[in-house]
């Protein structure tokens, strides 16, 4: 029933390439920035993982974490709501040259994919996307005099995750908007691996407050005083 492992380098050691991952955040709210730079520190010394198909809202900013792992090319696909941030420059040269895909999903749409995923629905219909370039080759359906697009559930192999308290156990808490997809993701991926600020005793937590269930979760690793993706991109901090 103990989850924890001591190192986020332990938690990330069995991602292979080719793997699926979620990774939580929003923009940097709920990044899981020392378990993304363990495997990138992981693929610099070993080359592997690569060839990964990464799930996030964005395609990351700067040169640290999601964007460093592009940079080093370390992604091969991106299934994302917004690949254009602050600083995509990683990304979009990436792209434009041939060595990235990308597949551009709404970011309601993600959300909804990712829930469905991890509640065991296939498919779902929603009018997003109706009659643009990003419903072409759906099902489409009419409810009620309106058009539908069908669009397929999504999960991975790996979920990433950053939450504010965890016990041995791996019911979390999370701290504010850092919430965001983390309890989605941890529900969606074969194995869910959460960094967690503040590791507490088991029972501590009481149960009307836990946000993910156990259950869910696979790994925890104690990462106090987490890095801030937004003050590392200021002070010009790179992974690559």
């Amino acid at each position: 029933m103990d989850k924890t492992i001591a190192t986020p380098a332990e938690a990330v050691a069995a991602i292979p390439d080719g793997a699926s991952v979620m990774i939580g955040g929003f923009g940097g709210s709920g990044a899981p920035l020392e378990l993304i730079k363990a495997l990138v520190e992981r693929f610099k010394e070993t080359g592997s993982p690569k060839n990964l198909t990464v799930v996030n809202n964005n395609t990351g900013n700067g040169k640290v974490g999601l964007a460093a792992m592009i940079e080093l090319g370390m992604v091969s696909k991106m299934i994302c709501s917004f690949p254009r941030s602050a600083d995509p420059r990683a990304f979009t040269e990436a792209y434009l040259a041939g060595e990235i895909e990308l597949e551009l999903v709404p970011q309601g749409t993600l959300a909804e994919r990712i829930r469905a995923g991890g509640a065991g629905i296939p498919a779902f219909y929603t009018p997003t996307s109706f009659g643009t370039d990003l419903a072409e080759g759906k099902p489409v359906a009419e409810f009620d005099g309106r058009k539908y697009v069908q669009e397929r559930w999504l999960k991975a192999d790996y979920a990433l995750v950053k939450a504010e308290l965890g016990d041995p156990h791996g019911n979390l808490t999370y701290r504010k908007a850092a919430r965001n997809f983390g309890p989605l993701m941890c529900t969606a991926a074969a194995q869910t691996i959460v960094q967690v600020s503040h590791l507490v005793d088991a029972g501590t937590i009481d149960p009307e407050v836990v946000v993910t269930p156990g259950i869910f979760v696979n790994t925890v690793v104690e990462v106090v005083n987490p890095a801030q993706e937004e003050l590392l991109n200021r002070a010009e901090e790179s992974w690559v």
